[in-house]
């Protein structure tokens, strides 16, 4: 028996986390884990898995499964008998189906975000009466079924960046959905399509009520001029935004990139943090209480949409303290008090993780060292450098003292990067700039940074037309030169 388990079973704990390199292999090939009648938690992220043990369905009595960041192409339709389950997690893996799940009536959260997907789950059952969250984002999803109306309990539904055309009217009949996100999608119909990039869920669930029909048959797109309003076939008048009039508090300008500025990726790093973006805020105007609650807002977002680093990482620099365009891709050198190489780096964070927390007596980590986890076993590490081989930052462990930001600060540049996917990079850049202007109440003057690949081939820019696109309660109004 594994020592982990050996010592979870002595002590009848109903938790065990297990990461690191070891792992992976162990978990694959070893059925012990099958014998911990009593586990009610397994999370088993960023372990390198490619599939998962069987066994882990014979755990009766487990509710929370976390999955996430493996590269697991297949879930066992035994997986569907853990009748006892209430959270399960397989974001960021390689799925391209997923067993019937509709006996599991104590299933209340489900993410199955970043995998590849073609088609929606078969979670859609009257028995998932529990069931209020299902993320979905960052497939290959080309239906929502019209069955949808059949989960009572649904508060969120995040199907965005797939691949859906139409919408079912019975999406409208849950009744307690709250929150819904289709943005990133190739719908049809141009009027829903601004509903959902400006409004809030009941403005377009009632769109959706009054155009879409409750069949599988794709709608017929409206077509005429702009306007306020639109009618439906009953002839009932729907409200559509109209942006002109909204009223706005602050106000976000967006300038077009410098050529002589842009970030490259280079190829060596696509198999370990791929993903990045990147824009610079200028005039920027600091005083104490407003410097530390923008690093407050950058541990927030860490915490939230970030979670926990394991989807995004927030770095912020001074620009002015590095003017040369800058190279992403891994390297060796690292500059702290005394030159280190990633490797002698990670290796003097964790021996120091180690003694706090022996000294403090605890059994888990705090500050960045509960982040090692995340780079652990790697051959090679990211990090950003500017032209002078300089490194700046080290994602997701920490930055560089080179271009730290201060309260003097007047110009900042972003970089937000993923191992996950460019949407994910996106939706916590624009997060974090609507945050700053409601931070520092004032308008933001944003300038857009170029990426490309090793051979200087545009990958994005950000931010593009697609990119901070608020809802109407967000008092922000977009200007783009």
């Amino acid at each position: 028996m594994w020592p982990e388990i050996e010592k979870a079973k002595s002590e009848n704990r109903h938790e065990i986390v297990l990461s690191g390199k070891e792992i992976s292999e162990r978990i694959a090939k070893d059925d012990a884990i099958g014998n911990l009648s009593n586990l009610q938690t397994l999370v088993l992220h960023s372990n390198k898995l490619d599939q998962i043990n069987e066994n882990v369905s014979r755990l009766e009595k487990l509710k929370t499964l976390d999955l996430s960041l493996n590269s697991i192409k297949i879930i066992p339709d035994s997986f569907s008998g853990l009748l006892q389950l209430v959270t399960l997690n397989i974001n960021a893996n390689k799925l391209e189906t997923f067993p019937t799940f509709t006996k599991n009536t104590k299933l209340s959260f489900l993410d199955l975000s970043n995998n590849n997907l073609k088609s929606f789950p078969d979670v859609c059952s009257e028995e998932l009466g529990n069931l209020a969250e299902l993320k979905l984002h960052g497939n290959e999803i080309e239906e929502i079924p019209s069955n949808i109306s059949s989960l009572p309990a649904l508060k969120l539904l995040d199907v965005s960046s797939n691949k859906i055309k139409e919408i079912p009217g019975e999406l409208s009949d849950c009744h307690k959905l709250k929150e819904v996100n289709l943005k990133a999608n190739p719908i049809s119909d141009r009027r829903l399509l601004k509903l959902i990039d400006q409004c809030r869920t009941k403005q377009i669930l009632d769109y959706v009520k009054q155009h879409c029909p409750k069949t599988t048959i794709s709608p017929q797109t409206a077509s005429g001029k702009k306007g306020k309003k639109g009618k439906s076939k009953q002839g009932d008048e729907v409200e559509v935004e109209d942006e002109e009039n909204r009223d706005y508090k602050y106000m976000i300008s967006v300038k077009h990139p410098d050529d002589n500025f842009k970030v490259m990726v280079m190829n060596t790093v696509k198999s370990i943090r791929e993903h990045f973006i990147g824009c610079i805020v200028n005039n920027v105007t600091f005083t104490e209480e407003c410097f530390k609650k923008f690093i407050q807002l950058q541990n927030k977002i860490h915490d939230g949409i970030c979670e926990k680093r394991n989807m995004a990482t927030i770095a912020t620099h001074d620009f002015n303290k590095f003017s040369d365009p800058n190279h992403y891709f891994l390297i060796k050198p690292l500059n702290r008090a005394v030159e280190l190489t990633g490797a002698d780096l990670f290796s003097k964070l964790q021996t120091e993780a180690n003694n706090l927390r022996k000294e403090k007596k605890r059994n888990t980590y705090s500050g960045i060292h509960k982040y090692l986890y995340l780079i652990e076993g790697k051959a090679q590490y990211p990090c950003l450098l500017n032209e002078k081989k300089e490194v700046i930052s080290f994602p997701p462990i920490t930055n560089s003292d080179i271009s730290k930001i201060e309260v003097g600060t007047k110009k900042i540049f972003i970089e937000v990067t993923s191992s996950v996917s460019q949407f994910v990079c996106k939706n916590v850049l624009d997060t974090l700039l609507k945050e700053m202007c409601i931070l520092f109440e004032k308008d933001l003057e944003v300038q857009q940074v170029k990426t490309t690949d090793h051979e200087e081939h545009l990958k994005t820019v950000y931010p593009s037309k697609t990119d901070l696109i608020f809802e109407k309660t967000v008092p922000i109004k977009v200007v783009r030169e």
